[in-house]
């Protein structure tokens, strides 16, 4: 893989790193400010409320869970096996770290991994 290619891809995971950072402490300052001016009266308010916060955690736990796939791309770059399928070892086609820079598995076997989440959960 062209070195070109990867300090590209190591630029982009690293403004995606920065911009979910952002996002998740943009996220905390308005959770802050929602939870100071909510006066939960009703049942109906308090569901709403149980919610709204299970949405906001579940979002929280995606944006983490990129984050560390995104550091341990960036991690892998820096330990120069980055691009290569950490299941088989076969270089991973520049086209799907184009679109998901923080991929660690080839395509063959990231549907593999899929079907056995799917069949699994």
């Amino acid at each position: 893989m062209k070195k070109e290619f990867i300090e590209k891809q190591k630029k982009k995971l690293i403004a995606q790193r920065n911009e979910i950072l952002e996002t998740l402490a943009n996220r905390n300052e308005q959770l802050k400010k929602l939870v100071e001016t909510i006066d939960s009266g009703d049942e109906a308010d308090i569901a709403s409320d149980k919610i709204d916060g299970t949405l906001f955690n579940s979002l929280t736990e995606a944006d983490q869970n990129r984050l560390l796939m995104i550091s341990n791309a960036i991690d892998r770059i820096n330990q120069g096996t980055y691009g290569f399928c950490l299941s088989c070892g076969e270089q991973i086609p520049e086209g799907r770290l184009e679109a998901v820079p923080y991929a660690g598995l080839c395509i063959k076997c990231q549907e593999e991994d899929d079907d056995y989440n799917r069949k699994n959960s």
